[in-house]
């Protein structure tokens, strides 16, 4: 079988919980005993994060069962049963900790985005993710997002040209800085440029490139953008979205917003493992 893109962080992760071996439940609980137990939901919330929760337990003990009752992207009530879990009892208590860590952590990153999207519903626009995300967390925080509505930006540096205000003042203006991208990487590569000032805008239409990130700008100034580009390249609103602005700026006409926060700040949400006897 072949191991899911997020083994390696999982045993990094078992690694570091677990060290030389979990004392408390071997000292306590019998080898030998079985159990089940429930996730259960404490508040309301998007479901996200179960292939990771499972191969946390099937890591520690492939004889751990895992039973999804909602499946990632379902929405949960509190109270809710989200999936049971079967297995010996001294592995199910040993991976609880950083499976609960996983889940609660991409559920609310699931439930943070599910709430920009359904706040811009009905307007062009989508919200895409960052690269605001815990080291080493980026793949699952970013199936988190897919996962509540949102869409990827940029998985890595490697993955889209995106040239900022540091790549600009190195070079000299944005037209030798999207020249040098154009001869220098592949044409399946679209280029986007970060720009602050509607003269920035303007120069970067001229210089061809097929994104324009618009950071920070006000609502009227987004307005204006917009009607400069009039469609010629695609249009990213960033900085300080919030989702009591959010959906004003979807309104100006942009195509993107970007929002770090649905990475960054969205916490976790309150879930917790009942055990119970088979």
């Amino acid at each position: 079988m072949v191991n899911p893109p997020w083994s390696e962080v999982v045993r990094s992760a078992l690694a570091e919980d677990i060290g030389r071996g979990d004392i408390t439940t071997n000292a306590i609980i019998d080898a030998g005993l079985e159990m089940k137990a429930v996730l259960v939901a404490r508040e309301d919330m998007v479901v996200c994060g179960l292939p990771v929760f499972s191969e946390v337990f099937r890591t520690v003990d492939s004889r751990i069962r895992i039973m999804p009752h909602l499946p990632d992207g379902s929405g949960a009530l509190a109270g809710n049963e989200i999936c049971s879990v079967r297995g010996p009892a001294r592995s199910i208590l040993t991976a609880e900790r950083v499976a609960l860590n996983f889940f609660q952590n991409l559920s609310a990153i699931a439930s943070l985005t599910r709430c920009f999207v359904e706040k811009i519903s009905g307007t062009n626009a989508r919200i895409v993710d960052t690269r605001k995300t815990v080291p080493g967390l980026r793949l699952l925080q970013k199936y988190a997002v897919r996962i509540g509505g949102g869409y990827n930006h940029r998985m890595g540096l490697d993955d889209g040209i995106l040239i900022k205000d540091n790549h600009i003042a190195s070079v000299g203006s944005i037209k030798e800085a999207v020249r040098l991208c154009r001869d220098g990487v592949s044409h399946l590569h679209r280029i986007e440029v970060e720009c602050d000032t509607l003269a920035q805008v303007e120069e970067t239409l001229a210089a061809g490139a097929h994104i324009i990130l618009l950071d920070n700008m006000d609502l009227t100034t987004l307005r204006q953008a917009v009607a400069m580009v009039g469609g010629r390249a695609l249009l990213e609103a960033s900085g300080n979205i919030t989702l009591d602005n959010v959906r004003q700026v979807a309104e100006t006409g942009v195509d993107l917003i970007s929002v770090g926060t649905i990475t960054r700040s969205a916490g976790s949400r309150d879930v917790t493992l009942v055990m119970m006897g088979e």
